[in-house]
């Protein structure tokens, strides 16, 4: 087999459809759209529409409310920290957003960095987030490390 020679599977690939060429091709004259009416013109989207009767939408409760402002947090556990501070990823004296970007750990910023308390931390590590639950910072102090929480 040479490059030249490669070609899809038979069928991988279909033609669009030519519509509104001619009488012979199968879709010609009205293109497949039917006879007359709003949908048989051109420039009409009625999704939603449902004849006249009240659409589903309108007919089913609205509740909650999204907040514009939330922030989102990248998330980051003590024991995600512990693992890639035994595998040296990590440096325990000096970890903050650009550390765990840089040893793996995130992989977008988002609005900042979250410290939260799943598993254990061992290390005597300093760490700057810009949240941390109280869990966490406990959990971190009760090994001789420290939390700083940047704005």
């Amino acid at each position: 087999m040479k490059l030249n020679e490669i070609k899809d599977n038979e069928g991988a690939r279909k033609a669009r459809k030519r519509v509104a060429r001619g009488i012979g091709s199968g879709s010609g004259k009205t293109a497949g759209r039917g006879q007359k009416g709003q949908k048989s013109r051109s420039g009409v989207a009625v999704n939603g529409f449902e004849g006249g009767q009240m659409p589903i939408y309108r007919r089913l409760p609205k509740r909650g409310f999204k907040n514009p402002f939330a922030k989102e947090f990248a998330v980051v556990n003590l024991d995600t920290i512990q693992k890639a501070i035994d595998a040296g990823k990590l440096n325990a004296e000096a970890i903050d957003v650009a550390a765990l970007m840089n040893a793996g750990i995130i992989s977008k910023e988002l609005d900042g960095v979250r410290l939260l308390a799943r598993g254990a931390i061992t290390a005597k590590a300093v760490i700057s987030v810009n949240s941390a639950s109280k869990a966490a910072v406990a959990a971190v102090e009760k090994a001789g490390g420290k939390v700083n929480v940047v704005a």
